[in-house]
């Protein structure tokens, strides 16, 4: 049997998962994670983006809005404000979401936050993104 590592994704509604699996990836603000069984131990910040967790040689995708992803060598703790399987990102809303953060950027008479325009649309590309490769069923 293959070593495995607890993990729990958790946002501030309810859990997402938790369990036992071989490998988990993530995308940190410095860059992307692989964390196998025994790392060292790790705090992070998260992007917004794709959890993929490898239970039994398949791999389960989530979404988060960011976070943070705390690893010891046989725990992981992916904590979210907002989390979800990646089948239930809607993806309708997340290209409205797009649509509006692209627009509120280009309309130059407005008083925007900008930040925050740039915000929502980054999270939006990282939901389409993650529905993207749900449905391509990419391993990696």
């Amino acid at each position: 049997m293959a070593m495995t590592i607890h993990v729990d994704i958790v946002s501030a509604e309810k859990e997402i998962f938790s369990g036992a699996c071989e490998a988990v990836f993530a995308s940190a603000i410095m860059g992307e994670l692989g964390i196998y069984p025994r790392h060292t131990p790790l705090l992070t910040r998260l992007k917004p983006g794709e959890i993929r967790v490898l239970v039994n040689g398949k791999e389960e995708q989530f979404y988060v809005s960011g976070g943070m992803l705390e690893v010891q060598p046989h725990v992981v703790t992916v904590l979210a404000d907002t989390a979800m399987r990646a089948d239930d990102v809607d993806e309708a809303a997340a290209l409205a979401a797009k649509e509006d953060a692209e627009r509120t950027l280009k309309d130059t008479d407005a008083k925007v936050d900008y930040a925050e325009a740039q915000a929502k649309l980054a999270e939006a590309l990282a939901q389409l993104r993650t529905v993207d490769r749900m449905r391509k069923g990419q391993g990696h």
